[in-house]
Order: structure tokens, then C-alpha cells, then sequence
């Protein structure tokens, strides 16, 4: 089968398509026609050998490919051949056949296609767990969405909106206000405002009545980070996904303390081996918040997989602001 293949972590404009050895289910696995899978930013951390789990050399990458069974391992149960599903691998989505482990295939509903489903891999379990579970998010509260033009931003707009929250997006520029309010954003604040520490917590205050934001998804990390503790609300919840900014920050825990509030991280992929009935849920609420109308899958732009290097480029560039997918079958 055709497969973009890493031979050696670096830039992805190093990685290779070329012939790889067709995955032969184990038991409890199945075997995946790949029809669609996102480039996603952690896939870029894993091709550059900077992630926290990296595979051995040489390998194909790819988390969440989407497509059709075609084989079950020894015990599957649940699924067969000809089943359309989102399967969440960790690696070797990048080909035309892909292995996944069966307890983390998840059956897609009607009338989503899998351009589309593979647009939302990734981003909205991400989102999800982001909101529900480490942040808590209720009804009637404020959420700031930081990185909002991402892939897990605009997932997390559409879920917050979905749930009944206040959805406020930090944006780099005002000019791409537009943008994340067709995403779901009730307001915007931006990011590039002078004096960010004080000017991020002035706008959050403008437009929730200085209560402040109740829950922060913050995929940016940095002076952002910083700034926006100091716009949460009493009892707030921070929740770090990652760090596109490029620093780490710090927190003094006496400020938590004084306000109240909570700073977590979330791992999606530990969820996913230590807790894969949660996962499951979560899947079945965004797939049925899709089927009732409520949330929509972010704008995609395709590439084949031959044209892996080029789309993962984009991604990292900011060429490109819609998601963009793979298509083996290109």
C-alpha cells in the first residue's frame, strides 16, 4: 500500500510516500480502509521527534483516520466489515490501510461524510473532554477560547455554543473576527491588543459585566497564558492544551489561592487507554449534537496523500485557515 513514511524525525518536509507493508489486524484490532485523515499539529510534534511518545523508526503517522472496515482481529465484537467509523490510532493514519484498536473505533452517523468526520478527529473529542471534563463547564457560564481559529478552537466554540455558554474567542487580529463568529463565538477579544496583560482582561471584563471568564481553553501557552488568569472568574478553570505561543509558562500558586481557581492539563490520548467508556460518551454526544444540527464540522481543505509534506507545511504556516485533510484515495 501507499503510506507517507518517517525514515528519521525531523521538518515534515522529510517525510517520503512511498510502499509500505499492508498492517495485518491482531486480536482485538480491525483493518481500516483510510478514506480521509487530518494533519494535525501534535502529528507534526511527533514526525519532529518532539512529542512525549514517539514510535520507533522508521513509521507512518496519522492520529484518527477515518474509512470503512475492512478485517476484524481475534475477538472483535460490535463491528464488521463495511462499517463506516472514526478510528482514533495513534499513528499510521497516513496510508491507504490502517490498524486500530476495535474498543476505540467509533461508528459514524448518518449523512457524515468522511472528509468531514476526519475534519473533526482529533479536534472535538479534544474540545470536548477540554470543556466537560477538566474545565466543568454548566449552562449560563462564559468560556474564552484562546486559539480559537485552530482546529480544537473552533470545536471548542461549536460545543460551548452547543451547551449553552457564552463563547468568547481570542483572535490574533481583528480581521479574523468574522471568522470565528461564524464558528459560534458570541464575542471576540484580541489577542494583539498593546499591553496584553492588562488589555486581555479588560475586554473579557467589557463584555461579561467584569464577572470574567468561568472557564479558559488555552491552546496558546505564553504571555497569553499569563494575561488571561487574570481574566477568569471567581471559581474559574483554565485548561492548557498546549503551548502554540512557544513558551511554557509558569503560576504562582498564591494567585490560584486568592481567586479560587483552577489551572489543569489534558493528555486526550491518556483518556483514551485509561478511561475508554468516557471517550465512548463523548463521541456519542458530539455525533448526536451533530445529527440534531447543533455543532458543524470546522471548513476542510484536501490534499492527497502525496501531497502530504505540502499540506502539513500549511498547517505549520498558517497558509491555509481551513482544516485540512488527506485523502489516500487521491
Amino acid at each position: 500500500m501507499r503510506a507517507v513514511i518517517v525514515p528519521a524525525f525531523g521538518p515534515v518536509e522529510t517525510v517520503q510516500v512511498g510502499d509500505w507493508p499492508d498492517p495485518v489486524p491482531g486480536p482485538g484490532e480491525i483493518l481500516l480502509k483510510v478514506e480521509a485523515v487530518a494533519a494535525n499539529f501534535v502529528d507534526t510534534l511527533v514526525i519532529g521527534g518532539t512529542y512525549q511518545f514517539l514510535p520507533p523508526l522508521p513509521f507512518v503517522p496519522g492520529k484518527g483516520p477515518v474509512g470503512v472496515v475492512l478485517a476484524l482481529g481475534a475477538g472483535v465484537t460490535g463491528l464488521a466489515p463495511g462499517d463506516r467509523i472514526l478510528a482514533m490510532a495513534e499513528i499510521g493514519g497516513y496510508a491507504e490501510k490502517a490498524i486500530a484498536p476495535a474498543d476505540q473505533c467509533y461508528r459514524l452517523p448518518d449523512g457524515l461524510g468522511f472528509v468531514e468526520a476526519a475534519a473533526m478527529s482529533l479536534a472535538y473529542d479534544t474540545a470536548w473532554f477540554a470543556l466537560h471534563e477538566r474545565g466543568r463547564l454548566a449552562e449560563g457560564e462564559t468560556v474564552l477560547v484562546l486559539g480559537a481559529t485552530g482546529a480544537v478552537g473552533f470545536a471548542a466554540m461549536q460545543l460551548a455554543r452547543a451547551a449553552g455558554a457564552q463563547v468568547i474567542a481570542g483572535v490574533s487580529s481583528m480581521d479574523k473576527a468574522d471568522q470565528v463568529r461564524a464558528g459560534g463565538a458570541s464575542d471576540v477579544i484580541d489577542l494583539g491588543a498593546p499591553n496584553l496583560r492588562d488589555s486581555l482582561r479588560d475586554q473579557v471584563h467589557a463584555v461579561t459585566g467584569k464577572h470574567g471568564a468561568d472557564v479558559v481553553i488555552d491552546m496558546l501557552g505564553g504571555d497569553i497564558f499569563d494575561a488571561a488568569l487574570r481574566a477568569m472568574a471567581w471559581s474559574g478553570r483554565l485548561v492548557v492544551v498546549g503551548f502554540a505561543a512557544g513558551r511554557i509558562p509558569s503560576v504562582k500558586a498564591n494567585y490560584l489561592l486568592v481567586k479560587n481557581i483552577e489551572v489543569s492539563g489534558l493528555q486526550i490520548s491518556d483518556y483514551r487507554k485509561r478511561k475508554p467508556a468516557l471517550v465512548r460518551r463523548c463521541f456519542d454526544e458530539v455525533f448526536a449534537l451533530y445529527a440534531a444540527g447543533r455543532i458543524q464540522p470546522p471548513p476542510s481543505r484536501r490534499f492527497p496523500l502525496a501531497d502530504a509534506a505540502a499540506g502539513l507545511s500549511a498547517l505549520l504556516d498558517r497558509r491555509v485557515r481551513d482544516r485540512i485533510v488527506l485523502l489516500p484515495g487521491a
